[in-house]
């Protein structure tokens, strides 16, 4: 029986994250690329400069750049080291230009889901903000699209407290913290019957305490700590990247030919060069979607909390989301690899990139692996304040804005937290990818049936600039 249904799961895990709903989001991403006139390459420069600088008088609860940051801390996770590698691994090189590409197209279904939020948001007499992809489903799409918005709800708030949120990020930190400290598990203590590493155990209290101190304050506090955070992360993770990338600069010119050739299936075999090709589009587009969440209605959840006056300047904000996340920091990931050959000497996962620091950094090996551990710890920590709070938001619009229920949600996280380090993730890590396919797909429904209004608006703005 447990045999059947875990096949069922994966059976229908296959069906909703397959080529399909990957070929929807990409093609939400052309079609609005195509109605935006490419925005994200001309209007750049606009969204990178009013990241910093912030409306004095926006209606909101947060600064742009910390809802930015709130966004960013769920996004910027493990799949931005792990995933990365995962996808070049089993897609080669290739998977790192079609990864770019779907980021660029998702760049524009971003700005969309951040204008939106904007647009359709709700602001309470006492200033409390109710935004997202529930509310622009209901305002504007109608009220008889209500059970859409209902829809995408349940599952966000599923999502935050069975899997990506909590399980998965937390029994990452945890292996990591194990893998280096009591790599053999000498040091062991048995709790109901199995045995655990003590720097589990240690790993699972702290990081309690931690997530505890940060989620109850709510969102202020959670974005107090990813405006410190996220961009401390970031930038030490990019400049350690760079290092790898400077100091193997002779083999850029090599790695460019190689993740080119095998994103035509140009380095295949005779008769395998369509086969090959498609492995690399699949793997890339896939892993820049999951990393960057365009598309799947989180990052407008944190927009809706800006304080802006404008939708469309939100939605510029928004946008830069994704080309930190994938174009910045996952092909980082991805040039450190592949300058370094990590992806095609039969490691997995983490493995990969630990051994491209490890190759390309001119120090011990075990500082290179504490550096990537340490990462490690930062991304997935900040993953698991960002989506408490998409979490709560889908919750509160679930109950009708019972404070109390979203209260007892947010005591119920911090226990997933605690029981994360000691659960199996496999099956769980199944059903949040379930779940978060089940959320893209209201979404994107409302993206498409909103983008008379989007692109209006969009228009309007950049008029008024002239």
């Amino acid at each position: 029986m447990l045999k059947q249904a875990n096949d069922f799961i994966i059976w229908l895990d296959n069906a909703v994250w397959g080529v399909p709903l990957i070929v929807l989001i990409l093609s939400v991403g052309i079609f609005l690329t195509i109605r935006l006139r490419l925005l994200q390459v001309k209007h750049l420069p606009k969204a990178l400069k009013y990241m910093f600088k912030n409306e004095d008088d926006g209606k909101g609860e947060v600064t742009s750049f910390g809802a930015l940051c709130t966004a960013l801390s769920a996004t910027i996770g493990t799949g931005n080291m792990v995933g990365v590698a995962t996808a070049l691994v089993t897609g080669g090189a290739g998977a790192l230009f079609w990864m770019i590409v779907a980021a660029f197209f998702g760049m524009a279904t971003k700005y969309a889901e951040g204008l939106l939020a904007i647009k359709y948001r709700v602001i309470k007499e006492d200033g409390h903000v109710l935004g997202g992809p529930f509310y622009y489903i209901e305002n504007g799409m109608g009220i008889k699209w209500r059970w859409m918005a209902k829809v995408f709800a349940f599952f966000g708030a599923c999502v935050g407290l069975f899997g990506i949120g909590t399980f998965t990020q937390v029994n990452g930190i945890a292996s990591a913290v194990r893998d280096f400290f009591d790599p053999n598990s000498v040091h062991v203590v048995s709790v109901m019957g199995r045995e655990y590493s003590w720097a589990i155990i240690i790993t699972g209290i702290i990081l309690t305490i931690g997530v505890g101190a940060v989620v109850i304050g709510g969102l202020k506090r959670i974005s107090s700590v990813a405006q410190i955070v996220v961009p401390f992360m970031a930038v030490t993770y990019i400049v350690i990247a760079v290092v790898v990338i400077v100091l193997n600069f002779h083999h850029i010119p090599a790695a460019i030919m190689e993740i080119m050739q095998s994103a035509f299936g140009l380095r295949a075999a005779a008769g395998g060069v369509l086969g090959s090709m498609i492995v690399a589009m699949q793997k890339g587009i896939a892993r820049g979607i999951f990393s960057n969440e365009a598309g799947l209605g989180s990052a407008p959840i944190a927009a809706a909390a800006a304080q802006t006056n404008d939708c469309v300047r939100q939605g510029l904000v928004t946008m830069t989301g994704t080309f930190i996340d994938t174009i910045v920091i996952c092909t980082m990931t991805g040039l450190c690899i592949v300058l370094t050959g990590s992806h095609a000497i039969g490691l997995e996962g983490v493995a990969v990139t630990t051994h491209a620091f490890q190759t390309g950094l001119p120090i011990p090996p075990q500082i290179s692996a504490f550096l990537v551990m340490m990462c490690l710890v930062f991304f997935a920590f900040t993953t698991i304040l960002g989506w408490d709070y998409y979490g709560e938001k889908c919750l509160e619009y679930l109950v009708n804005g019972n404070l109390k229920v979203v209260k007892a949600y947010r005591w119920l996280y911090i226990l997933a937290v605690f029981i994360g380090p000691f659960m199996t993730v496999e099956a769980v890590w199944t059903i949040a990818d379930i779940f978060n396919a089940l959320m893209a797909l209201p979404n994107l429904i409302a993206i498409l049936f909103l983008n008379k209004v989007i692109v209006s608006e969009t228009k309007a703005y950049f008029a008024k600039l002239r």
